[in-house]
């Protein structure tokens, strides 16, 4: 395992504070659906019918109430048959008149007055039973948030007081009877009302029945979580601390012990220093999560030993990014490193959305990414502040971890981060570019480099066949590296495709120049002699793409880009290549104002040959992913094919299009089956909501169809009933016939889309690369609150 790399920060970094960090890597994250953010999550209790459900438990309550009252006034009066024989039955009989349940005796008396208490006592029971009066608690109650809940099992409990104690309040009605069958059972059992002589035991028993009236109302209200949350608000503090929120700790449990992994592995003293970091604000949650990944790859004792010896040497610092930087300058978005998530909203509380997902946290992560997505809404919905800065920034980060490598490429002057955000920036055009772009991304087969290059510069014109372009180029690429141990510059490329003598004579002499002496008939250079020799046949041949391709290649042989595409020694070329081994964070900002056609160009290069070298063998173990800010008419019948296998190469591609119809009629299908996660946005025409519709497909529903029918009476009373009704109401009497089915319906209609989604809002369906998917749920992009909140 390595250090840091040279020049990395040991000092502190900004960051959560130290509590907060400690709890945060301790928080649960338990698995969820695709899209749900995974901190502190807790699945919602269904709810299946809420108008249906309030309104049996409300009928339950009052029916079971009134029956009950109606039971207790008839065994008042006396009006149960054989209401005493149970009380005979298990009582002395000379507590009683003969032939009578008249009380002879004080304990008679007592005796009846336990048996009433007994009776009333089984009477609730039997009532909140058949009335269902648990489940209209927990949904009226319980369910409430706090304070709210606390104050209604209050004041429910003051109600139930008033009747049992009405004496001492100066009331004068008949109390329940809860305390005095408590005042005889105890006379009972202690052989005489002499016990009560003692004013402190009276006051302990008056103390214990109004406890035990009072604790299950305490219970219901939540009353010490209320205490004790209203203690933990006075005493925190209202700063809140930079960095990933965490779920709040239960105030007086116990502080979590950092890296407890760590010590069950043995590695006590690695574990110590590392909260020795976090309790001083050295480390941020791009340190834990950089040091957990390399962790979690340390299996064997040797590397296990390593990993401590590392982090004994370098502490938080330890692994750094080869840039040195262990966090981003700004963030805008909410992030859980640990499981690689970005919140982008929350699912709205909308009818479309299943209940038990309806207000949790939205969240996308390398999962779903490596599906790649696709996402559809006109320009000011928010697809680069609220989609794409999102991911590019948690992708960012997640490169500072060693997890991930991101390319972005947008127009210059997108919001897409500053420019000390990532490793690389590449300004085509600018003349204060630090870097270069690579034509060729790094490649020394020239039959490789030919295909992306013919993609990207003809692959979006029907008339031209890409394979033979990617031919044609691949005659003049291989001759030339050999002739010259380098590719073509644009100038020198644009003259040979364009059939030139002089250049095509000059690479032929060329070619013969680096023939080594005696070798005329090496075979690597005769095959290059018969390449050239068949392009010089083919060129201004009928079909000939070599025009059309030196006609693109004029977009980029414009003076701005004057030998910013240079291939010899002084070049500065980054080629893309790089990303497939390492974790780079970089931006390319194309010149779409003054070269339009030159950025369409070039982003589809860049498409092109991500998806060529992220497919290479011997690239890195962390995910690669490609932002295009604007893939407007980047997309080819290639580069689409080539999304489809970006998954099992464990890289993704983020599209944003700003309407359907900027992709080829003939690739939006295979486009749309293609990528595993789609997004559309507020705003989308109907027309674009069609392809949405037909992706998501259908599903089956229960629908109600109510049909009136009129009631033709027979009797002659009957019909003068009827006639009169009609009269008063205006309405013929009918009658109503209903009837539930199961139908297929499309889960967002194209009208839906084009007119039902709210501004600032999207409707969002994942898959991952496990195959997982997640129906499309209508989202809140507005809603960016750190902590996911429980409708």
């Amino acid at each position: 395992m390595e250090g840091p790399a040279p020049g990395a920060t040991s000092g502190a970094v900004s960051g959560p504070g130290a509590g907060s960090l400690v709890e945060w890597l301790a928080a649960p994250r338990p698995e969820a659906a695709p899209g749900l953010w995974r901190l502190g999550y807790r699945p919602r209790d269904p709810e299946p019918d809420v108008a249906g459900d309030r309104r049996r438990l409300l009928v339950g309550l009052v029916v079971s109430t009134v029956l009950g009252l109606l039971f207790w006034s008839l065994w008042r009066h006396g009006g149960i048959p054989y209401q005493s024989a149970p009380l005979k039955l298990f009582t002395p009989g000379e507590w009683y008149w003969p032939g009578s349940a008249s009380p002879r005796t004080w304990q008679g008396v007592d005796a009846h007055v336990v048996y009433d208490g007994v009776v009333f006592a089984a009477l609730v029971l039997s009532v909140g039973r058949l009335g269902g009066w648990p489940d209209a608690i927990q949904r009226f109650v319980v369910r409430r948030p706090q304070p709210g809940r606390a104050a209604v099992a209050l004041v429910a409990a003051v109600a139930v007081l008033v009747f049992v104690w009405p004496d001492a309040l100066g009331l004068d009605w008949r109390p329940l009877p809860v305390v005095d069958p408590v005042l005889s059972l105890i006379t009972l059992v202690s052989g005489g009302p002499g016990i009560f002589t003692s004013p402190v035991l009276t006051d302990l028993v008056y103390a214990a029945i109004t406890l035990a009236v009072l604790w299950p109302f305490a219970r219901i209200g939540g009353w010490w979580e209320a205490l004790r949350a209203g203690r933990g608000r006075a005493a925190g503090t209202g700063g809140a601390p930079r960095g990933p929120a965490a779920p709040p700790r239960p105030t007086g449990a116990p502080a979590p012990a950092p890296w407890p992994e760590l010590r069950a592995a043995g590695q006590a003293r690695a574990a110590d220093l590392l909260g020795t970091e976090l309790a001083t604000g050295r480390m941020n949650d791009v340190d834990c999560a950089r040091v957990a990944r390399v962790w979690s790859a340390a299996k064997d004792p040797v590397a296990q030993a390593s990993f401590a010896d590392t982090v004994a040497r370098y502490g938080a610092a330890a692994w750094t990014h080869p840039s040195g930087l262990r966090d981003l300058p700004v963030r805008t978005a909410t992030h859980d490193l640990l499981v690689g998530q970005v919140r982008i909203g929350r699912y709205a509380h909308d009818e479309r959305n299943p209940y038990g997902v309806r207000g949790a946290a939205a969240a996308l992560d390398p999962g779903v990414l490596g599906t790649s997505l696709l996402a559809v809404g006109p320009p000011g919905t928010g697809k680069t502040g609220r989609l794409m800065r999102p991911v590019t920034e948690a992708l960012a980060l997640q490169a500072l971890t060693g997890q991930a490598a991101v390319v972005t490429v947008g127009a210059a002057g997108a919001d897409l981060g500053p420019d000390d955000a990532y490793d690389v920036v590449v300004r085509p055009g600018d003349p204060a570019s630090a870097h270069d772009l690579d034509l060729y991304a790094g490649c020394a087969d020239p039959d490789e480099a030919a295909a992306f290059l013919a993609e990207g510069l003809v692959g979006d014109l029907d008339g031209v066949d890409t394979q033979r372009a990617a031919v044609a180029l691949a005659q003049l690429l291989g001759p030339h590296h050999a002739a010259y141990g380098r590719f073509p510059t644009v100038p020198e490329l644009r003259e040979l495709l364009e059939g030139e003598p002089t250049a095509l004579a000059r690479l032929r002499a060329g070619l013969d120049a680096a023939t080594p002496t005696g070798a005329a008939s090496s075979p690597s250079h005769a095959a290059m002699r018969r390449e050239l020799d068949a392009r010089n046949r083919q060129a201004h041949t009928v079909g000939d793409p070599g025009p059309a391709l030196a006609d693109r290649l004029t977009l980029l042989d414009r003076p701005a880009f004057a030998q910013f595409f240079a291939t010899g020694p002084d070049a500065r070329p980054f080629s893309l290549r790089a990303v497939a081994h390492h974790p780079l964070r970089v931006r390319v900002d194309l010149p779409e104002r003054a070269h339009e056609e030159a950025s369409r160009l070039l982003a589809r290069l860049l498409l092109a040959q991500f998806g060529h070298v992220v497919r290479a063998p011997g690239r890195g173990a962390h995910f690669a992913c490609l932002v295009l800010d604007d893939a407007a008419r980047t997309l080819t019948a290639d580069s689409v094919r080539a999304i489809q296998r970006l998954r099992s190469a464990d890289a993704g591609v983020v599209l944003g299009l700003r309407t359907v119809g900027e992709v080829p009629e003939r690739l939006q299908g295979p486009l749309y089956a293609a990528v595993g996660c789609r997004m559309a946005f507020s705003g989308v025409t109907t027309w674009d909501g069609r392809r949405f519709a037909e992706a998501w497909g259908t599903e089956w529903v229960e629908t109600t169809e109510v049909a009136q029918h009129t009631v033709f009476a027979d009797q002659p009373m009957t019909r003068a009933l009827h006639s009169l009704r009609k009269f008063l109401t205006g309405k013929a009497v009918t009658t109503d016939a209903v009837t539930v089915r199961q139908v297929e319906r499309e889960r967002w209609s194209a009208s839906d889309l084009a007119h039902a989604v709210p501004p600032g809002h999207a409707v969002l369906s994942l898959t991952t690369v496990r195959g997982e998917h997640a129906p499309p749920l209508l989202v809140d992009l507005r809603d960016q609150d750190p902590r996911a909140r429980r409708g």
